[in-house]
């Protein structure tokens, strides 16, 4: 598994134990949202770290994630964050 993907994994884990929320509730609160997963998918899909943008994204909403602070996650996840450099445009 890639290092990015172990990354992601453990991004989404974290925001479903921070919440409280199993596999299982996660797969009713998708369906719910007209999204069909079931908590055997959606365990086979955090476990090998190999899931869509979109799943992802889905996912978040349907927790209330709203908003994702990546330097929250630097020391677990180690990952940069872009540079606060303030780019001109040249005419």
């Amino acid at each position: 598994m890639s290092n990015w993907n172990s990354k992601v994994k453990r991004l989404l884990k974290s925001e479903l134990v921070r919440r409280g929320i199993s596999n299982a509730d996660l797969s009713q609160m998708l369906q719910r949202m007209g999204i069909e997963e079931t908590k055997s998918s959606i365990d086979s899909k955090i476990s090998r770290g190999t899931f869509s943008a979109a799943f992802f994204l889905q996912c978040l909403t349907v927790i209330g994630c709203e908003k994702v602070e990546v330097k929250d996650y630097e020391s677990q996840l180690s990952i940069a964050a872009e540079s606060k450099v303030e780019y001109t445009v040249e005419k």
